[in-house]
């Protein structure tokens, strides 16, 4: 139905037409301002819809800009996001805007927002734009529309004295707003390239109601308790030093955590038939062209001169198993051949991204490559996908899915990318996976699909990938033998699971507040002795527990009972064993959970079987 009609127009036929703020028209998301030729498929969007997230977040982002070009002479506006999670602005400035001076610019968007003016979706000609944002003085902006010449109508909005370009979605009105925050200010590269200037970012989040305001700052406390690196401190997990920055030190309870997660991963892809190998660190530069990461990475390797040639450091492991299947002759029988390496990377990452062991500059990756046939293809993407959902169930994780398909800077035909992009679509379909299509975002050598999980405070991780990869066999020139004895090409699956250990480490921390379950916890029961007296019990239990493998510690302090168990308890051991008179006496334990009120008498071969039991479960209680 060919039809050109006002949204806002289709919003005054709404029972509830107060609350619709904008529409969802065949898909695309549009202010009420904007004309649609096709209605074939309308959504209207309220104040009360998942969606208004995104038009309170974009509004609100340009009431940000709006106040700081009122309070700092000479901002220039920059680059602006937005999500439904909340936005950032960037601004060309003369000064650095310090934290402190957040509570100013929030007290400026108020005052903005009390003068109740009107907000205006303009569309002008490139040369009537062009002049209007040059009397502005908006250099940058003018240099985003310079990228727009072909378009015939340029996108500006404006409220009050502001103009920017924007093509919205919009609130029709401000008063939608009742509520935003605003929480850091950081630095940035102008369209992030580091060749550009530095800008500086301002982020936030708004809300329809203050009620939203006052959880989502309940939630920032709780994340700030939750924070990784502070329980990693507490818990003696990891440190890092000025002498290797973004490069973490795992401390022995770390090391264990991660050895236990490590061989968590390497039982589900043993169970698989993968086998493991080890590539080296550090590889001739050669090597890194021929597979593509020169051209496409090398800006963030690391790189070495060894005997007058130049080495890099290993951002992948993909070349190295490239290599080593090339290393031996394989026919048709022998696929699909399926190598693994947890396989220590680094890249180069700027100092002011590195947070933790969430974005590090080396990591160890479960990494995998998986060498088939092109009819293997389906069957080994739903094997993998199936050893993803093992993995994350194990942890209580929700996931989602996306499908990344042919981006700007790949390699190869039309027609690879086509086939390797209807493999994937074709698996998870018949796995009856729902996923979200992410156009334009796969590897340079091939699509992929992406796992997101959902931690315990709702935020999503992208961890596991699986990626297609029709390219690198061809310029490795990887072969095998086919049942007419003929030279074909293997297709090359690329698999990691957590991605990085060493994030997906920090992930779990924070997840689980560092509760740990048992079996993944550094330590698993502490034993507390009543008195100096009954040290000698609590170490011959502490021999038997250990001799069946468990983790245990003993509290050799002279400290009240009391003191003992609240010590006890902060540690986030999984296990709490009190050791006096009474227990001795009966032969048995007392047995507290951790966050449990109350305790519970046992003989130690009951609780040694349930520990171990739990253990071997891999239970999440």
């Amino acid at each position: 139905m060919e039809n050109k009609i006002l949204l806002n127009d289709l919003a005054n036929s709404h029972q509830e037409n107060k609350k619709v703020i904008g529409g969802k028209v065949n898909g695309k998301v549009l202010s009420l301002h904007d004309i649609v030729d096709d209605i074939s498929e309308v959504e209207l969007i309220t104040s009360e819809s998942d969606e208004r997230h995104i038009f309170l977040n974009h509004t609100c982002s340009y009431v940000l800009a709006q106040a700081v070009k009122r309070l700092y002479k000479g901002a220039i506006l920059g680059s602006s996001s937005y999500e439904d999670s909340g936005f950032y602005y960037e601004f060309q400035l003369p000064h650095s805007i310090r934290e402190e001076e957040l509570p100013m610019i929030e007290q400026e968007m108020l005052k903005i927002m009390n003068e109740q003016q009107e907000l205006e979706q303009l569309k002008l000609p490139y040369e009537k734009a062009e002049a209007v944002l040059s009397k502005q003085g908006e250099a940058l902006k003018l240099e985003l529309i310079h990228e727009q010449r072909e378009r015939n109508l340029i996108p500006i909005s404006k409220h009050g004295e502001f103009i920017d370009l924007c093509s919205g979605p919009h609130l029709p009105s401000l008063k939608f707003i009742k509520a935003f925050k605003l929480n850091a200010v950081s630095g940035s590269y102008w369209k992030g390239d580091k060749d550009n200037i530095v800008m500086q970012r301002i982020s936030g989040i708004a809300f329809s109601s203050k009620k939203e305001l006052a959880l989502h700052l309940k939630e920032l406390e709780e994340l700030k308790k939750r924070d990784h690196r502070k329980i990693g401190k507490e818990m003696e997990l990891f440190m890092f030093s000025e002498e290797a920055p973004g490069m973490p030190f795992f401390l022995p309870n770390g090391q264990l955590m991660r050895n236990e997660l490590q061989n968590f991963l390497r039982e589900v892809q043993g169970e698989a038939g993968y086998r493991e190998v080890q590539t080296p660190l550090m590889m001739n530069e050669k090597l890194w062209r021929q597979s593509g990461h020169w051209d496409h990475y090398h800006e963030n390797m690391y790189f070495s001169d060894v005997d007058e040639a130049k080495f890099a450091l290993k951002p992948m492991n993909c070349p190295g198993h490239m290599m080593i299947f090339k290393n031996q002759l394989y026919s048709y029988r022998d696929l699909p051949v399926r190598l693994a390496e947890f396989g220590q990377v680094h890249r180069h990452e700027y100092s002011g991204a590195l947070n933790g062991l969430l974005r590090v500059r080396t990591f160890c990756q479960d990494d995998a490559h998986l060498f088939v046939r092109p009819d293997q293809i389906e069957d080994e993407i739903k094997s993998v996908l199936l050893q993803i959902d093992k993995v994350y169930r194990t942890f209580g994780f929700d996931y989602s899915v996306e499908l990344s398909t042919r981006p700007l800077n790949s390699m190869g035909s039309d027609k690879l990318w086509e086939k390797a992009e209807q493999s994937l679509k074709q698996v998870l379909e018949d796995l009856s996976l729902p996923y979200q299509l992410n156009a334009g975002d796969g590897a340079f050598y091939g699509p992929k699909i992406d796992f997101h999980i959902k931690d315990a405070m709702k935020r999503s991780h992208q961890c596991a990938t699986v990626q297609l990869d029709f390219q690198m066999p061809e310029k490795f020139n990887l072969s095998y033998i086919d049942e007419k004895n003929e030279k074909q090409r293997p297709v090359v699956i690329h698999r990691a699971i957590s991605g990085s250990l060493d994030r997906f480490l920090g992930i779990l921390i924070e997840h689980f507040d560092g509760s740990f379950p048992l079996w993944l916890a550094p330590v698993q029961a502490a034993i507390v002795p009543v008195a100096e007296v009954h040290l000698d019990s609590a170490e011959k239990l502490k021999n038997q527990l250990e001799q069946c493998g468990l983790r245990v510690c003993i509290d050799r302090s002279s400290e009240k009972l009391n003191y003992k168990i609240r010590k006890a308890q902060k540690s986030r051991v999984p296990y709490m064993v009190v050791i006096g008179d009474q227990e001795i006496e009966k032969n048995v334990v007392n047995v507290r959970v951790h966050g449990g009120k109350s305790s519970e008498a046992m003989d130690v071969a009951r609780f040694k079987n349930m520990l171990l039991e739990k253990i071997a479960k891999r239970e999440l209680g």
